[in-house]
């Protein structure tokens, strides 16, 4: 593929670099197992803790060594938590790339998990659980989440008090070297790189990894259904979730499009209906997005709790017009166009940055098992047609629909 090396590593690891001309940047997204869906039931929030320890020392510096090594060749770093894998990030000048690999390496082979960074660690842990309370819209995204979708892909990264409460040091690092294995993870990288010297550095950084780590099975179902959250608050918060078709499938695109459509900014249908024409919220949106697995949409309206039924029934009447049979709900020629556009200008700015693309190419190979380019993806757009996703509303299922309310007082949610 123009632009685009792929290597399997001696440990086993896929690598994906793409260079990109007339950039001096380069960045780095390695993903390895270990992310929310990985963490024992009597310990949730395994991975949050991760995600700080790896930040406090490795390679045999402590934190502030750790820190220094990095500044000092101007490297941006970062580490988060997403349901399979922990994600590093790294961002830094194309000519200190080969040093910066090594430093990465550290974090993941050589992490120091110090005692004394085990405690800070997990206070800070707990203060993320406790600013929920301070953050009513998370709350309810997290409630519609773990009742609409499997174990263990419904789980908060932030995980609980008493699973935060149970972990120590030695099983922290113990597990972190059982779990974080080659076989399993993905590294990729974009912008001013020489592939086959990055190639010599990555084997020379991971000589002596090795180890597989397979991604944890789903079980069935939530009972899904409509829940209220009491809180007593002046705002009320309303999240709609249904099944969508997963990245994988033919109609994943049609899905971006029709999601564009309905919440494709301020020209959207849900801004149009929900918030202009009604002036029933503050923020409305709807979301999609596509996993190798699920599929999922997501619909939000923050408002005040006088408005928030009125708010309800206008959101789900939206998202079931634009399904309807009726010829005059279906996608229009100007709305089409407005998302394919859309679509393309995000397409062009992602391939701007050299961090979007390494994690676009990264998570590429976690659900395609392989790359594409920028140039792939819109030819793909350009492919479709009106006809063709009008065509699929004429057969799209939604499924059991999860509606979670967070607010004052409960809401009449539909016969579903």
């Amino acid at each position: 593929m123009p632009g685009i090396t792929q290597r399997t590593l001696s440990c086993g690891t896929p690598l994906v670099i793409e260079h990109i001309e007339g950039v001096r940047s380069a960045a780095l997204c390695w993903m390895t197992p270990g992310g929310s869906a990985f963490d024992p039931i009597d310990g949730m929030g395994r991975s949050t803790m991760w995600e700080e320890l790896l930040m406090r020392g490795a390679g045999g510096r402590d934190s502030h060594q750790q820190a220094d090594a990095f500044d000092r060749l101007g490297v941006g770093r970062s580490v988060d938590v997403g349901t399979y894998y922990m994600r590093l990030g790294a961002s830094m000048l194309g000519e200190r790339v080969v040093e910066t690999i090594g430093l990465m390496a550290d974090m993941v082979l050589r992490p120091a998990m110090h005692p004394d960074d085990v405690d800070p660690a997990r206070d800070l842990a707990l203060q993320g659980i406790a600013s929920l309370k301070d953050d009513p819209q998370e709350r309810a995204m997290l409630g519609a989440r773990r009742r609409h979708l499997p174990e263990p892909v419904n789980r908060s990264g932030l995980g609980t008090p008493e699973g935060l409460m149970a972990l120590t040091r030695e099983s922290l690092f113990r597990d972190w070297s059982m779990v974080a294995q080659p076989g399993g993870s993905i590294i990729a990288m974009a912008g001013a790189i020489d592939a086959d010297a990055v190639v010599n550095a990555w084997e020379r950084a991971l000589a002596g990894w090795s180890g597989a780590t397979s991604m944890p099975r789903s079980g069935p179902l939530p009972v899904r259904g409509y829940e209220h959250e009491q809180d007593d608050t002046n705002q009320a918060q309303i999240i709609v979730c249904h099944d969508a078709p997963t990245e994988l499938a033919d109609e994943s695109i049609l899905e971006k499009i029709i999601l564009s459509v309905l919440s494709g900014g301020m020209s959207g249908r849900l801004f149009t209906e929900v918030r202009e024409k009604r002036g029933l919220c503050y923020s409305v949106s709807a979301g999609y997005r596509g996993d190798k697995d699920y599929g999922l949409v997501t619909g939000y309206v923050g408002t005040t709790p006088e408005r928030a039924q009125d708010s309800l029934n206008v959101l789900l009447a939206e998202m079931a017009r634009i399904n309807s049979s009726s010829p005059a709900d279906r996608i229009t020629l100007d709305e089409f166009n407005r998302a394919v556009a859309g679509m393309k200008s995000r397409l062009v700015f992602s391939g701007e940055s050299t961090g979007a693309r390494a994690s676009a190419l990264a998570a590429d190979m976690h659900v395609y098992g392989r790359p594409r380019s920028l140039e792939e993806i819109a030819r793909k757009i350009d492919r479709v047609t009106l006809d063709q996703v009008n065509g699929y509303l004429s057969t799209r299922k939604m499924g059991t629909m999860t509606i979670q309310t967070l607010g004052p007082k409960a809401l009449v949610p539909p016969a579903m």
